[in-house]
Protein backbone atom coordinates (compact mmCIF):
# COMPACT_ATOMS: atom_id res chain seq x y z
CA UNK A 1 0.00 0.00 0.00
CA UNK A 2 2.75 2.41 0.27
CA UNK A 3 2.22 5.39 1.78
CA UNK A 4 -1.57 5.40 1.55
CA UNK A 5 -3.10 5.07 5.03
CA UNK A 6 -6.26 2.42 4.84
CA UNK A 7 -8.99 3.74 6.68
CA UNK A 8 -12.38 3.09 6.49
CA UNK A 9 -14.26 0.22 4.85
CA UNK A 10 -12.34 -3.31 4.41
CA UNK A 11 -14.14 -5.90 1.96
CA UNK A 12 -13.61 -9.14 0.06
CA UNK A 13 -14.16 -9.57 -3.27
CA UNK A 14 -13.53 -11.70 -6.42
CA UNK A 15 -11.12 -10.54 -9.28
CA UNK A 16 -12.34 -9.92 -12.49
CA UNK A 17 -10.08 -8.11 -14.55
CA UNK A 18 -6.21 -7.48 -14.57
CA UNK A 19 -6.54 -5.77 -18.03
CA UNK A 20 -5.13 -2.11 -16.32
CA UNK A 21 -1.69 -1.24 -15.02
CA UNK A 22 -1.52 -1.90 -11.54
CA UNK A 23 -5.48 -1.27 -11.22
CA UNK A 24 -7.92 -4.42 -11.08
CA UNK A 25 -11.53 -4.51 -11.23
CA UNK A 26 -13.27 -6.47 -8.14
CA UNK A 27 -16.49 -8.18 -7.86
CA UNK A 28 -18.71 -7.50 -5.14
CA UNK A 29 -21.79 -9.89 -4.54
CA UNK A 30 -24.56 -8.90 -2.32
CA UNK A 31 -28.32 -10.27 -1.81
CA UNK A 32 -31.55 -7.06 -1.44
CA UNK A 33 -34.28 -7.99 0.67
CA UNK A 34 -37.66 -6.98 -1.16
CA UNK A 35 -39.89 -6.30 1.78
CA UNK A 36 -43.14 -6.69 -0.63
CA UNK A 37 -42.22 -9.99 -2.06
CA UNK A 38 -40.63 -11.21 1.03
CA UNK A 39 -37.51 -12.77 -0.91
CA UNK A 40 -33.70 -11.55 -1.44
CA UNK A 41 -32.54 -10.55 -5.01
CA UNK A 42 -28.60 -11.04 -6.23
CA UNK A 43 -26.99 -7.83 -6.99
CA UNK A 44 -23.41 -7.16 -7.72
CA UNK A 45 -21.13 -3.73 -7.80
CA UNK A 46 -18.13 -3.14 -9.72
CA UNK A 47 -15.19 -1.89 -7.68
CA UNK A 48 -11.86 -0.15 -9.21
CA UNK A 49 -8.53 -1.36 -7.04
CA UNK A 50 -4.75 0.13 -6.85
CA UNK A 51 -3.26 -3.37 -7.21
CA UNK A 52 0.80 -3.14 -6.05
CA UNK A 53 3.27 -5.09 -7.74
CA UNK A 54 4.19 -7.28 -4.97
CA UNK A 55 0.67 -8.52 -5.33
CA UNK A 56 0.78 -11.78 -8.18
CA UNK A 57 -3.08 -11.32 -8.76
CA UNK A 58 -4.92 -13.38 -10.79
CA UNK A 59 -8.61 -13.37 -12.21
CA UNK A 60 -10.39 -15.82 -10.47
CA UNK A 61 -9.46 -14.91 -7.01
CA UNK A 62 -10.20 -13.40 -4.16
CA UNK A 63 -8.60 -10.01 -2.44
CA UNK A 64 -9.57 -8.30 0.38
CA UNK A 65 -9.28 -4.38 -0.21
CA UNK A 66 -9.01 -1.33 2.07
CA UNK A 67 -10.53 1.84 1.73
CA UNK A 68 -7.96 4.71 1.32
CA UNK A 69 -8.04 8.24 -0.07
CA UNK A 70 -9.19 8.67 -3.73
CA UNK A 71 -6.09 7.88 -6.01
CA UNK A 72 -7.99 8.96 -9.25
CA UNK A 73 -11.27 9.34 -10.91
CA UNK A 74 -12.70 5.68 -9.79
CA UNK A 75 -9.83 4.53 -7.59
CA UNK A 76 -10.93 4.25 -4.09
CA UNK A 77 -10.00 0.87 -2.63
CA UNK A 78 -6.20 -0.33 -2.25
CA UNK A 79 -5.76 -4.63 -2.04
CA UNK A 80 -4.44 -5.53 1.30
CA UNK A 81 -4.04 -9.25 1.18
CA UNK A 82 -4.45 -12.04 -1.68
CA UNK A 83 -5.86 -15.40 -1.93
CA UNK A 84 -5.49 -17.61 -4.71
CA UNK A 85 -8.00 -19.23 -6.49
CA UNK A 86 -8.68 -23.35 -6.08
CA UNK A 87 -11.47 -23.74 -8.46
CA UNK A 88 -12.23 -22.00 -11.46
CA UNK A 89 -15.54 -20.63 -10.70
CA UNK A 90 -17.14 -18.52 -14.10
CA UNK A 91 -17.01 -14.55 -13.76
CA UNK A 92 -20.51 -14.25 -13.10
CA UNK A 93 -21.37 -16.92 -10.88
CA UNK A 94 -23.07 -15.47 -7.36
CA UNK A 95 -19.82 -15.55 -4.94
CA UNK A 96 -20.73 -14.84 -0.88
CA UNK A 97 -17.90 -14.35 0.94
Amino acid sequence: TGNVSIRGRILKGLVLSTKMKRTIIVRRDYLHYISKYRRFEKRHKNISVHCSPSFSVKEGDVVTIGQCRPLSKTVRFNVVAHEPSRAAAGKKTFRMF
